[in-house]
């Protein structure tokens, strides 16, 4: 539990002590109290909103709580200073040992530092990349699959029991397309000179499956009629697409447990299962809907549809069921998806989707608490553009894909640990630029490659430590026990505290599904880190190594082996690699 965590709980018990003293009401709900680092460090090392959030209920003024709670607060051993401020936030200072306890915890947990029980082993599904099966992965997918993987991690992290999926889009129109693309493939690796017209697939990347599938069936498919050839084309492209999307993903780090087949979802009767239960519910009819936004398209029908009664969960309007050919919606049969997920388990479901998807939001969320009866947790996170850029000028498309350049391209350039770490270096929502240039140069406006300095320097610095401080150690057992009380000057106290703050940053993320949180504190780290290594150039006394005194060495050896423990276990969630040693 974090040091925040546990002055919850205290400030929890404080609360309850001053209600059976009757100067609180009893059963006040504590759980929005929140502790956290007061904005300006001059405060204190702690912040809390307890008297602002139990006010109202309390019937009280939030000084007058907050006075009766410091009261009780200065009582505990850790903390040597409790205020008032405004109008009625309270700060804390803590004894230098909470500080030191967290950083012996960091160095013997290392990469582990972080874990937390507050899942509770709860089933959680995240649905994330989801590309459609028809070609290599572009860069505009890296982003969504970077989230949801890192999601996935944060979630695992806190004791969530996560199951990670992709829902393969191999139902529709855009797998015949792929199918008649393949055909054509096939035709030409028969010796046939091939155009590919405007609306197919243009891309290198079929020519294989067209070859394989002239080794292996001759000249079969291809006098045949399309209603022969046209399975056999969408199985085998379906097939081959998909492990080119496992190798790309691959080569990000990126797994998934679970490959779900829209195709299947229509061949299992799952669609019709899913609208008769919405019917049950009284949430189905038959009705007409206004034209789109007030203004009637020229070929706008007025007709009777199947609608669900979305607008009674929250969205804008009704939302049909059924085309016009009496073939199911696409929304349809995302509802009969979200259904089988909430029948295999999963009461909460977080899905990555592009930013095209944003208006699509509301509908699928509303779909959810309709099937659960309100029981179930949609969460939507959409990934907005990635532009590649090469020294600020555009990057030319990929001849593999035709029109777009692939994730693969990107990481054999750059490698995983740089596409991993940029693509969380904005919120989701917002554009992000890629430039190929900026994410290689070794400067601290690289944030990737200053928080893997971080950690190269401090092994560098442990491995230096068995020539420039003979007899101290470096193992982590024995640094654990180092007297940190040595550790005097303010900048290592502020390290310290920096330290103690990931158990917070790891859960906060993961409760509110924001990674790029963790990709802001390890660069925040690794400043910290920095601004103290920088110290000891310009005065040798504060180096790490030498200085004449073995107990103040392994102290500083102990600090910055529990920040190599900070960045290992944030980087291990990010999926990136913690580096030994910088390579220019």
């Amino acid at each position: 539990m974090s040091v925040f965590r546990t002055f919850e709980a205290e400030i929890a018990k404080a609360v309850a002590a001053l209600a059976a003293e009757g100067v609180l009401p009893a059963g006040l709900d504590t759980k929005n109290i929140v502790v956290e680092p007061p904005r300006d460090p001059s405060y204190g090392d702690l912040a809390t909103n307890a008297a602002m959030v139990l006010a109202k209920p309390a019937g009280k003024k939030p000084r007058e709580i907050a006075d009766a709670l410091v009261a009780k607060l200065k009582k505990d051993a850790r903390v040597t200073a409790a205020d008032v401020a405004g109008p009625g936030f309270i700060n804390l200072r803590l004894d230098s040992t909470v500080w030191q306890a967290e950083l012996r915890s960091a160095i013997q947990q290392h990469a582990r530092y972080g874990d937390t029980t507050i899942g509770a082993g709860a089933p959680v599904n995240v649905e994330y990349v989801s590309a459609n099966p028809t070609g290599p992965m572009h860069v505009g997918h890296c982003r969504g699959a970077v989230l949801g993987d890192v999601m996935a991690n944060m979630l695992a992290k806190v004791g969530f029991k996560v199951s990670r999926e992709y829902y393969i889009n191999d139902a529709g129109g855009q797998i015949e397309v792929l199918a008649r693309s393949t055909h054509l493939r096939y035709r030409e690796a028969l010796g046939e000179s091939i155009t590919i017209p405007e609306g197919l697939y243009p891309g290198d990347y079929l020519k294989p499956v067209g070859e394989a599938l002239a080794k292996r069936d001759g000249a079969k498919w291809r006098d045949a009629p399309e209603a022969d050839w046209l399975p056999a084309m969408k199985a085998a492209a379906v097939d081959a697409m998909m492990a080119l999307i496992r190798d790309d993903l691959a080569a990000l780090g990126i797994r998934h447990d679970v490959f779900f087949s829209e195709r299947m979802l229509h061949q299992s009767g799952a669609i019709p299962a899913a609208i008769a239960d919405l019917e049950k519910k009284g949430l189905i009819y038959v009705g007409t809907l206004e034209p789109p936004k007030g203004q009637k398209p020229d070929d706008w029908e007025e007709r009777p549809q199947t609608l669900f009664r979305a607008t009674q969960f929250g969205d804008d309007v009704d939302r049909p069921l059924k085309k016009s050919d009496g073939s199911f919606t696409y929304f349809a049969a995302d509802i009969a998806y979200h259904r089988d997920k909430y029948l295999r388990g999963f009461a909460r479901m977080i899905d990555v989707l592009g930013a095209d998807h944003a208006g699509y939001i509301k509908r699928v969320k509303a779909a959810v608490a309709a099937l659960t009866d309100r029981q179930g947790e949609l969460d939507v996170k959409t990934c907005n553009l990635v532009k590649l850029l090469r020294a600020g000028e555009p990057v030319k498309m990929s001849k593999r894909s035709g029109d777009f350049v692939t994730l693969r391209d990107v990481v054999d350039e750059v490698g995983k640990d740089v596409v991993r770490f940029i693509m969380l270096t904005q919120k989701p929502e917002s554009a992000l630029d890629f430039d190929f240039a900026k994410v290689t140069e070794q400067s601290k406006d690289n944030p990737v490659f200053y928080v893997q300095y971080a950690h190269a320097r401090i092994r560098s610095v442990l491995r230096r430590a068995a020539t420039e401080a003979p007899g101290v150690p470096t193992d982590a057992a024995a640094l654990a026990q180092a007297d940190l009380a040595r550790l005097t000057h303010p900048a290592q106290a502020a390290l310290m505290k920096i330290v103690a703050q990931w158990p917070r940053v790891a859960e906060g993320a993961a409760l509110s599904h924001e990674p790029h949180r963790i990709a802001y504190f390890l660069y925040d780290v690794a400043s910290a880190f920095h601004a103290l290594w920088n110290q000891g150039t310009e005065a040798p006394e504060h180096r790490f190594l030498g200085g004449g005194d073995p107990e103040i060495t392994k102290a500083r050896l102990a600090l910055i082996q529990g920040v190599a423990a900070v960045l290992a276990s944030g980087l291990a969630v990010l999926g990136v690699e913690p580096v030994e040693e910088m390579r220019g």
